[in-house]
Order: structure tokens, then sequence, then C-alpha cells
């Protein structure tokens, strides 16, 4: 939360999203917490490795987590697993967007009071952190003071208030007068929202924002998204100052592109029609990003620096595994698809070799390492693991790897074009050949079938041709 409680002094970097919304986030529950060595960052890793959260202990006392649920229980699992590595966790009741109203979140709770109590008295109960809550204003200012005074009974820190209707747009003017009224009706801190578009120009207007609204503090979200540098006192900082600065962060915390492309966008508003607004536009990785700012030096020089830590990590990951995994047979190999004949594989050669021996089929399990993001495969054959030292880019690649390890330690052929008569090829061929003859013999009879056909139906018509009485 910020606005006028924010502390003086704070950067640019870390008020472009003091409130983090993730909606409908289900894999939350499984994740799993790592410590990201690299970037310096703490890192909520789903189990496909994708990335769903990126804090840092720097934010741990700012950052206040905000989610999207319909389910006390789910989202009470999701505190759990985030609420040392944030300052707050706040639930999303008044987004109005299908998204999240499809779920049963957002805006949908406005019309179930139960289940709002539910979750908020399941959060406060369950985890030490403040929790706090988001709604919009009901059509009726006596049944939204009656909905705030029942969530101020489940013990939240405070209540944030977009003064909008759910049905209402950033067009609408936002309406203060109940803010106010919600405001003098309880005693629990109630924080002002949805000043950006009326409002919130620059950092003073925010004071005045609080002010109408007669609330205790201010959230912003658009404004800010536009330029963070709405919280700095000292007045907004130049646009393409800002941008560059929220670049570099990008780069550094390795943001995914799309997000970084996404936030640039909001900033560059009414000048996407510019040429460096449609080069944006067209950018397609973050690297293309940073050229259309001018910044591809920076780009290289800082990627150069977190590949050379990743290798170093890597290196020493890669020297603890092989003193683990003593069991394991290794091999520094990879697989190279040039060097075989086109759909020609490995581990097909090898799973061939497992039916024909009658062992059970080859197993493959296939790791990320969070550092680089490479893949490596471990093969099990006959109670036997096999795999590469050398990590690859995709699954694919290192599950081929694992199976050439195991077929050349076993002294199999695995299928290379320099190993002369290729016997898989020849029964593909064989396959294929059969496969035709069978077809032609199927057409075949198809044809003989229909000329009988045509015979019996003019037979048949001959003959009841003859049997009409003169």
């Amino acid at each position: 939360m910020s606005g006028v409680q924010h502390s003086p002094g704070v950067s640019i970097s870390n008020t472009a999203a003091l409130c983090l919304v993730i909606e409908n986030w289900r894999v939350k529950v499984t994740s799993s917490h790592a410590l990201c060595k690299v970037l310096e960052t703490v890192d909520f890793v789903a189990p496909n490795e994708r990335v769903v959260f990126r804090t840092c202990v720097r934010e741990r006392d700012c950052v206040v987590f905000q989610m999207g649920s319909a389910d006390a229980e789910r989202a009470l699992a999701v505190a759990k697993l985030v609420e040392n590595d944030v300052a707050g966790i706040d639930v999303n009741m008044g987004c109005p967007k299908e998204y999240s109203t499809k779920g049963g979140m957002g805006a949908a709770l406005l019309s179930d009071p139960d289940k709002i109590e539910c979750i908020l008295s399941t959060l406060v109960k369950g985890i030490c952190k403040p929790v706090t809550c988001k709604i919009r204003i009901l059509p009726s200012l006596e049944d939204t003071i009656s909905l705030v005074k029942r969530i101020e009974k489940t013990g939240v820190a405070a209540i944030a208030v977009h003064g909008r209707k759910k049905e209402e747009r950033p067009q609408h003017p936002v309406h203060c007068e109940v803010i106010k009224a919600i405001s003098e009706a309880v005693s629990v801190p109630v924080i002002a929202n949805g000043g950006s578009h009326d409002f919130i120009k620059e950092y003073t207007d925010i004071e005045a924002f609080q002010q109408a609204a007669g609330a205790s503090s201010v959230m912003i979200a658009r404004a800010a998204m536009w330029n963070p540098s709405i919280f700095r006192r000292e007045g907004l900082c130049p646009l393409k100052e800002v941008m560059q600065e929220y670049i570099k962060y990008a780069v550094r915390y390795d943001n995914h592109y799309t997000n970084t492309k996404y936030c640039l966008c909001q900033m560059l508003r009414e000048q996407l029609e510019t040429t460096e607004g449609k080069k944006l536009h067209a950018a397609q990785s973050t690297q293309e990003i940073c050229e259309v700012f001018e910044m591809g030096s920076f780009y290289e020089e800082t990627t150069a620096i977190l590949e050379a830590k990743a290798s170093l990590k890597a290196k020493t990951q890669d020297k603890d595994e092989q003193m683990e995994d003593t069991d394991v047979i290794k091999m520094a190999v990879r697989f190279d698809k040039r060097e075989y004949p086109p759909q020609i594989t490995p581990k097909m050669y090898l799973l061939e070799w497992c039916r024909k021996a009658k062992h059970p089929q080859p197993v493959y399990e296939t790791v990320q390492r969070p550092l680089d993001k490479l893949f490596c495969s471990v093969v099990t054959v006959a109670e036997q693991k096999y795999r590469s030292t050398l990590w690859d880019k995709s699954k694919k690649l290192a599950e081929q790897a694992a199976a050439i390890v195991c077929l050349r330690t076993l002294g199999l052929p695995e299928g290379k074009l320099n190993e002369g008569e290729n016997h898989l090829i020849n029964k593909r061929k064989r396959e294929n050949q059969e496969f035709l003859n069978n077809k032609e013999h199927e057409d075949d009879l198809l044809v003989e079938a229909s000329h009988k056909r045509a015979h019996f139906t003019e037979g048949a018509s001959d003959s009841s041709s003859s049997e009409v009485p003169r």
C-alpha cells in the first residue's frame, strides 16, 4: 500500500508494483520455495518449473501480496506459502474482470458476504502477517456500510475501497463521498482507491484525494503504472528516464518480456502510435525491447554477467551431483539430429532393443535447473540409470542424450548415419510397404464389391420389370 503513508526516499523501482495481483493462481498450493542465487531473489516455482511469484529480501517489508480467491482453505494455503517473504496479505474482492468473476472471485464476492467473512476470518486466524481486503461500493450506501462492518469484525488490519460500483469503469467519477461515509462508520483504517483518473496527476494530488475521501491512506494502481515516480515528493521524473530505469530492473531480475512489454505500453499510453511505440509493440524479446530504448549494450553486459554467475553455480552444482548420484552411469554426450536419418532417434533404438530383450520400456526422469533453465534426463533401463553430464536446452534433447549414454554403455547401435545399414529404417520401409499392399488389396475388394452391387442392382431391375402384369 502506498500514498501518503509511504516512507520518504522510496525508489522508483519498488513503487511500480507495491501490490502484486495474482488472480486464480491454482498452482500456488503445490508450488515450491526456492532461493535463486544468481538473481538473489526468492522464487515460488510451480511443478512445471514456471516462476509464479518472484520477490527479494529488500522487498520483504514493503510488498503486500494480493490474491484472488473464492475458497477460504485454498487462500490460507497460499498465504502460508508466501507469508514469510511479504509484509502482508490482501484479498482482491473488487476486480470486475470476467477472468476473475467467472471463478467466483473479485467483485463476484460482493454478492456473497458469508463467503467474504469466511475467507477473511480463515486468513486472519491462520497467519501471522496483517490481512487486508479491497472491495468496490455496492448499489446502496446502507448495503456498503453493512458489508464493511461485517468485514471489520473478521479482524482485518485495513479495508481498501475502490469508490466505484462493479459495473462502473475508470471514465465514471469516483464516489469520494461514499468512501468518506465508510471511513466514518468503522474504526478500522480505510484506504481510498480509484483516484487515478479524477485526482492523481502528481505527488501533491495524493493528499488531495485522501482528504476528499476522508481516508487514512491511499492505494494507487493506474497512475503508478503510467509513471511510478508519482510517489516522488520532488515531482515526476521524465518518462524516458523512468522507462529506462524500469527496463534495467526487468533485465537484472529476468522479468518475462511479455510482462515488461505490457508495463512499458502502460507508460507510453498515447505515445504508442509513435515510431518508438510501434517498435515496442513489435518487440518479441527482452533484447528487442532494450534495443527500442537504445539499451542494447546494457542488455548484453548484464546478461553476460548473469550467464557467468549461472555457469559458475552450475559447475559447482554438477560437482555436488556427481558426488551424490554414484549409481548413475554418466557420459558427456549430446544429441545432434544432423547425425541421424530423418525420424530416427536413439530413443527409438533403445525402445526397440528393450522390446527384443524383453525388458520393461525405458523410463525417463527429466529435471530443469532453475539457475540457467537447462534440462537433464536420467533413463532407467533394466534397473540401471544412465544420464549425460551435459545439460540441454530442451527436455527432448536431454532424453535423447540419456538414451545415447545407455546405448553406448551397452555397446548397442544408436541409429547414426555412419553406422551403415539402419534396421529401423528398413523396418519402417517394410511396414510402409505392407500398409500400401494392404491398402491396394482393400481397394481391389471395394472395387469388386461395387461391381457386384452394380450387377445385382441391374439384375434386380430387369427382374422387376419382367414381372409387371400385362
